[in-house]
């Protein structure tokens, strides 16, 4: 039994790893498609923590990534896309991906949103120089998290847990790229 197991953990995040690209080319969005879902994510956080509008309005700028999807058996990976915004207006799209290893099994989905307190902290995400953390600062569908969420070099990342579930001991950094809108 142990043998069998042995052999799955080392075979199992080779399978992953293999078929998240592939997987993440299928589900390739539109800029429309992923508007839309910053949209009904907005919506839903909201409806959650009624502090989630006025904390993106105060913020210098933020990222809203609608649905991250991850998964891992040992080695895990994530990837979302989203939208980015300068004082609440449109700037430009952006794409997370996440590798971890360490002890974790399961999958999930979730939402993410990336707060920047300044024009630096901005700035330093738009040229690539940003590698956040998986530690959110807050966990949305709480009354009041997002307004309780903190700042740390610039940035505050607050998550909302949207479906499935992962335990996870691993560690890992999110890697972010921008493309400005045209």
């Amino acid at each position: 039994m142990v043998h069998v197991f042995l052999r799955l953990s080392l075979i199992l995040p080779v399978i992953l790893l293999c078929a998240a690209p592939a997987s993440a080319k299928r589900q390739k969005k539109s800029d429309s498609e992923i508007a839309q879902d910053v949209k009904e994510v907005r919506k839903l956080w909201q409806s959650k923590d009624s502090s989630f509008n006025k904390t993106l309005k105060q913020a210098y700028g933020y990222v809203i990534f609608p649905e991250v999807g991850k998964g891992g058996f040992v080695v895990g990976a994530s990837h979302g896309e989203g939208e980015v915004y300068e004082k609440g207006k449109l700037i430009g799209h952006a794409k997370m991906t996440q590798t971890t290893v360490g002890a974790q099994v399961g999958g999930q989905t979730y939402a993410e949103v990336i707060l920047f307190e300044n024009k630096a902290a901005l700035d330093r995400f738009k040229v690539g120089k940003f590698e956040g953390s998986a530690a959110a600062t807050a966990i949305g569908g709480k009354k009041g998290a997002a307004a309780a969420s903190k700042y740390k070099d610039g940035t505050a990342i607050m998550v909302l847990p949207l479906k499935g579930a992962m335990a996870e001991a691993a560690g890992g950094g999110q890697k972010f790229a921008f493309m400005p809108l045209d």
